[in-house]
């Protein structure tokens, strides 16, 4: 059974309106799914006499090996792929996810909004017919 939309301004729409309810509503299901993931803690460092469990890639002998060796744009650098690597895991995905759905939908929106109509004027078509110049 095929639907036939004779507009298709209001088959953007219906488009965009699908897209945003899926695309937010999985990003609400990664959300609720998601873990804290407080215990990616790979090693430990002791700072007055006490430890504290930390990643092994945020400690201050990590950061200067690093800037040692490739300056403070290596530094820089590995904070940006960090960065963009942790926005595809945990609570950062539902809000990257949605983000997108956000925008694509607000695309398809305008597009809609801005498509010329297909419906012919019969107004114009007797103006047509009736000039005798």
């Amino acid at each position: 059974m095929k639907l036939k939309i004779a507009n298709r301004q209001a088959g953007l729409y219906l488009i965009g309106a699908i897209i945003l309810l899926v695309g937010l509503g999985s990003a609400a299901f990664i959300y609720r799914a998601a873990m804290n993931d407080s215990s990616s803690a790979a090693g430990y460092e002791v700072i007055g006499g006490f430890i504290y469990p930390n990643a092994g890639e945020n400690s201050k002998k990590y950061i200067h090996d690093l800037e040692l060796y490739g300056g403070k744009a290596a530094v820089l650098a590995d904070d940006l792929m960090r960065w963009f690597a942790g926005l595809w895991h945990g609570k950062s995905l539902a809000f990257t996810i949605a983000c997108v759905t956000i925008f694509i939908s607000l695309w398809v929106f305008f597009a809609a909004a801005h498509l010329p109509s297909r419906l012919k004027s019969k107004v114009y078509r007797e103006d047509i017919r009736d000039r005798t110049d």
